[in-house]
């Protein structure tokens, strides 16, 4: 008999512990760029595909600029295509604290409709200065003091 915590928790998506050690090391690597390229207090958030620290393809989020759910989807899917590489990443980079945002929601509806589309896996995870979160799940990760180590 498989108990209710068991179906609930296979039937969120997104990431659960225990993360990959090779995934897990993306994500900090995402983090500890975003903390030491973005230094202002204001900024646009930036959809980013690929493999942090290694090849990527970003894209300005403009509140200004009119856009859909089906529009956002067909720039993942360019990004996806520009990118060229199987399994990428889907992170966005913003200011604030991990609270969900609109903006988080809106990108994350459109990797998924993208990536679904193909048939692929998704991950997907807000990046602030000083953590990561997997919307979907609520799994993240928190550090105080983040510095480039040699692993």
């Amino acid at each position: 008999m498989t108990s209710t915590s068991t179906i609930s928790e296979r039937s969120v998506e997104g990431l659960h512990e225990p993360v990959p050690p090779v995934l897990e090391k993306r994500l900090r690597r995402a983090v500890l760029d975003h903390t030491a390229t973005e230094h202002r207090h204001s900024f646009l958030p930036l959809v980013h595909l690929g493999v942090p620290g290694g090849k990527e393809v970003a894209h300005a989020h403009r509140e200004d600029e009119p856009t859909d759910q089906w529009l956002r989807t067909d720039i993942i899917h360019s990004m996806r295509r520009r990118v060229g590489m199987p399994d990428p990443i889907v992170w966005l980079t913003r200011g604030g604290d991990l609270a969900i945002e609109d903006v988080d929601l809106r990108w994350l509806a459109a990797a998924r409709q993208a990536f679904q589309e193909i048939g692929a896996p998704l991950t997907y995870v807000v990046v602030t200065r000083n953590a990561w979160l997997d919307p979907r799940s609520g799994l993240s990760r928190r550090w105080k003091r983040l510095r480039y180590r040699n692993d």
